[in-house]
């Protein structure tokens, strides 16, 4: 049986994030990938030039379709943009049972660019979060969800007690943004137990994309019955090598390289 993965997210015109990062990385973890665009961007490795939000009911038909003929095995939210697209993609997971659901909690773009309006905060944390699975913020987007200054680890792991408290299954705080010099630390709470996985930190600028890609790597881990400890273990792997082995494209923040982990790692698991 294939397993399948549906991204609910906004296109990104340069490749790098969003959509078209979510589909490569569902790929490259041998799932079969379906989209449903929230929003289309004009963007590249120097910013956004644009965004325009599609309809609630052009949405939610494409979340009809794969429902009704494509059922999904895992959802993954990103660019949701809006209170109301926010609530109709929450609406329509909850009316066709959708199971491991991953909400990457995306705010702003590498280049500092608004994709969530600032309302619709409180519409992820009060639709989506008691409905997902496991929620992937990074640091900023976690003091933004949790409305707590984090500065160290002891403060991650109180965040992500917030943040579960809210009706999440697990929590992901990833640690790119973090004040560790030598390494990253993504930190995983599943409700019991914080689980730390940790790679060294590579400078680059070269980093757009990690967070979709992250979070689409657990999806697909997930779509293929993982548990949520080895998806994350996994995809903080997947992101790390596609870090290291970047591809240096574009003038700005540069996407990463998604077929890094096969092509690099003999070690990984291919299936």
């Amino acid at each position: 049986m294939i397993a399948k993965a549906l991204t609910i997210a906004g296109s990104d015109s340069g490749g790098g994030a969003g959509i078209q990062a979510d589909l490569k990385t569902f790929q490259e973890r041998h799932v079969f990938g379906m989209s449903a665009i929230t929003a289309v961007t004009a963007q590249n490795t120097l910013g956004v030039q644009g965004v325009y939000p599609l309809s609630i009911e052009g949405i939610q038909q494409q979340i009809d379709s794969i429902a009704t003929d494509l059922y999904p095995d895992a959802v993954k939210t990103g660019m949701l943009f809006s209170s109301e697209i926010t609530k109709a993609v929450a609406d329509k997971m909850k009316h066709y049972g959708f199971k491991n659901i991953v909400v990457d909690p995306v705010m702003i773009a590498k280049g500092g660019s608004p994709l969530l309006q600032e309302e619709a905060v409180e519409q992820v944390k009060a639709s989506l979060l008691p409905i997902a699975s496991v929620i992937t913020p990074n640091l900023p987007e976690a003091e933004v969800l949790t409305g707590m200054k984090i500065n160290d680890l002891n403060d991650r792991k109180e965040a992500a007690k917030v943040l579960h408290s809210l009706g999440v299954a697990s929590v992901v705080i990833k640690g790119g943004h973090g004040e560790e010099q030598y390494k990253i630390v993504d930190l995983l709470f599943n409700g019991r137990d914080f689980i730390e996985i940790d790679h060294q930190r590579l400078e680059t600028k070269h980093t757009h994309g990690t967070g979709c890609t992250f979070a689409a790597c657990v999806t697909a881990e997930l779509a293929k019955g993982r548990s949520i400890e080895k998806a994350v273990e996994t995809a903080s792997e997947f992101v790390h090598y596609a870090i290291k082995h970047t591809l240096e494209i574009g003038g700005g923040h540069g996407p990463t390289n998604h077929w890094a982990f096969r092509s690099y790692d003999q070690k990984v698991i291919r299936s």
